[in-house]
């Protein structure tokens, strides 16, 4: 039987006061881990989120910090070493959406914003957690990125080019890495049933409920969060001995679209 159990081992995922981040800290708290909750602003939501951690019986606690900012991010990794121990699971899934415009009508502040966030901060943070995942016979660091990467639609550029370097960052880290037994790999979701998922489809769109777009994906609904969070499960626990540098796009076989 593959070993699904991650007892014993610490993760620090970042965007998980809701959304996909939330899903992806319930999946791995259920497998056994404890859970540094990372938020930027809704303590609120982080504190539910930490509570149901804490009611599956793994510790928990929430830290406020933005990954584009470098003071913030380091006292951040700095403060759950000192909480949990030395950090064994990265997962570098905070993110915001571009605006919808062409290239044309895109100052490079929204570049620049959403490059901070998806590539430079993950490479950030990736960073001040070496010298703690290294500790570890074995440890993983994954990047949540997008099915955009395969697409490259029109009126997306600042998510398309910052979900690329996103996915750059995870290859390159993958190969430096292999020495310290960090495994790197990526996720890819399609349009997620999320806030963020819920303002696109309502954006593109104009419907409020993003399961009227179920009967136009992929075995009759729009993937979830608990979608997402299996794969993370999967490439981090000892299910997954060999594989890094790998990318798992959650798409139902590439068909998951709605433009």
């Amino acid at each position: 039987m593959t070993d699904m159990n991650l007892a014993g081992r610490t993760a620090l995922v970042t965007g998980a006061s809701r959304g996909i981040g939330r899903g992806i800290a319930l999946a791995l708290a259920k497998a056994g881990a404890d859970i540094a909750v990372n938020y930027t602003r809704d303590g609120d939501a982080a504190a539910e989120t930490v509570a149901e951690i804490q009611a599956l019986g793994r510790k928990a606690k929430a830290y406020q910090a933005s990954v584009a900012e470098e003071e913030a991010s380091a006292a951040m990794v700095a403060a759950i070493e000192a909480d949990f121990g030395p950090l064994s699971i990265l997962v570098n899934n905070a993110g915001v959406a571009s605006r919808g415009r062409s290239v044309a009508d895109t100052d490079a502040a929204e570049v620049e914003k959403l490059l901070a966030i998806h590539a430079v901060g993950a490479h950030r943070l990736s960073r001040l957690a070496l010298p703690q995942l290294r500790q570890h016979d074995r440890s993983d660091i994954v990047i949540i990125s997008s099915i955009a990467t395969l697409h490259h639609a029109p009126n997306g550029a600042p998510y398309n080019m910052a979900k690329a370097a996103g996915e750059a960052l995870a290859l390159t880290l993958a190969k430096e890495e292999v020495k310290n037994g960090v495994r790197v790999n990526i996720v890819a979701p399609s349009l997620t049933v999320s806030d963020m998922g819920e303002r696109l489809a309502r954006a593109i769109t104009g419907n409020d409920d993003i399961h009227h777009l179920d009967t136009k994906f992929p075995f009759g609904r729009v993937p979830t969060p608990d979608d997402v969070a299996a794969a993370v499960v999967w490439f981090v626990s000892g299910a997954n001995s060999y594989c890094s540098g790998q990318k798992l796009n959650i798409d139902g076989a590439g068909q998951a679209s709605f433009r």
